[in-house]
């Protein structure tokens, strides 16, 4: 008996580790996207990564105006499974373009739901300052005014089992997203909060790094070498998308290798990654909007297990208006339920 478990040890530690978000479903997958159609949350299954079914024919999950409370559009979704297994949660953009006319945000939502189709929301309007914050009376701010903030984009969550709140409860959500206020800093720069296990909360923005120029999109995993890789969208230096790596969640990213990068789209640009593992593959998908096109291209490459050495894009098939999203393994169960509801529009 003890050699047995000695053997379930080292098989267990010999397992491929994925992003430390929870990962079940050896079904197939879910694409949760905004899309190119409006500023609402579309969503599209599939057995293979490859080829999808839009749900309720690529229109809206659910209605946008109920969850952003700030603009009414709900941008670059970002879905994963809670950290206990029991039910999903979504951060959206609060942002809508076609209203406000400019590339200006203010704030995010977070949502969760027990079954992907009904969903509870709070919105943070990040022009309110550190009142919205949980942590907002003791933590120093990292800006001066507030109410000046000009983006608040493309947030997504990593759940740390290691974070510790001021009662001395484990666990939270790291929020992660770029933010600017052109008053007081130059360029956009990636921040993150901690969301607590109910989704509920968030603590006062941290900076995550600063390379000297802009970066949005990023998208975080932890990868079977047991350090952090990070997609990210490089707006200045060379622009493109890269990985950078780091041994630390919050702290220690440096620059990517400079000539590993998204760089069969010539002079397109591409943005919005997100990376997946189709299941039973050791190595990763990148998808990402090649946006300087008309129409749009929403393509999938493929990388090597450590979300390097990017090569062989295609084009997403299936889906009405792909845009900035994310992708989610799903059970049969969670396949069959989504499926039903094109059968009830």
């Amino acid at each position: 008996m003890k050699n047995l478990l000695l053997a379930l040890g080292l098989t267990f530690l010999s397992l491929p580790l994925s992003a430390q978000n929870l990962q079940k479903g050896d079904y197939g997958y879910l694409y949760c996207h905004m899309s190119d159609r409006g500023e609402y949350t579309a969503y599209a299954v599939s057995r293979d990564g490859y080829h999808y079914t839009d749900i309720l024919g690529g229109n809206a999950i659910f209605d946008p105006k109920e969850h952003a409370r700030i603009e009414g559009g709900t941008r670059d979704a970002y879905i994963t499974r809670a950290y206990n297994g029991k039910g999903y949660l979504m951060v959206t953009t609060d942002m809508c373009v076609a209203k406000s006319h400019k590339w200006d945000n203010y704030g995010i939502d977070l949502l969760k739901s027990k079954d992907l189709i009904h969903w509870t929301s709070v919105t943070f309007d990040f022009r309110k300052g550190m009142s919205i914050f949980c942590d907002g009376a003791t933590a120093p701010s990292p800006y001066k005014d507030w109410s000046t903030i000009n983006r608040v984009w493309a947030p997504q969550i990593f759940w740390d089992p290691n974070y510790v709140w001021p009662n001395g409860d484990k666990g939270g959500y790291m929020v992660y997203y770029s933010m600017l206020n052109r008053p007081e800093e130059k360029y956009d720069r990636m921040y993150y909060s901690y969301a607590d296990k109910d989704f509920r909360r968030i603590t006062t923005p941290h900076l995550l790094f600063d390379w000297g120029y802009a970066t949005i999109d990023c998208d975080i995993n932890l990868l079977s070498d047991g350090k952090y890789h990070m997609l990210i969208k490089k707006e200045g230096g060379k622009p493109g998308i890269y990985t950078a790596t780091s041994d630390h969640l919050t702290y220690g990213w440096g620059e990517p290798v400079d000539n590993d990068y998204v760089s069969f789209e010539g002079r397109k640009n591409c943005e919005g990654s997100s990376a997946f593992q189709l299941i039973g593959d050791s190595t990763w998908r990148v998808a990402y909007i090649q946006y300087s096109d008309q129409p749009k291209h929403y393509r999938i490459c493929k990388v090597d297990s450590h979300l390097r050495n990017f090569h062989d894009p295609v084009d997403i098939e299936g889906v009405t208006a792909p845009q900035h999203g994310s992708f989610m393994r799903i059970t049969k169960k969670e396949y069959d339920r989504l499926m039903k509801l094109n059968k009830k529009k």
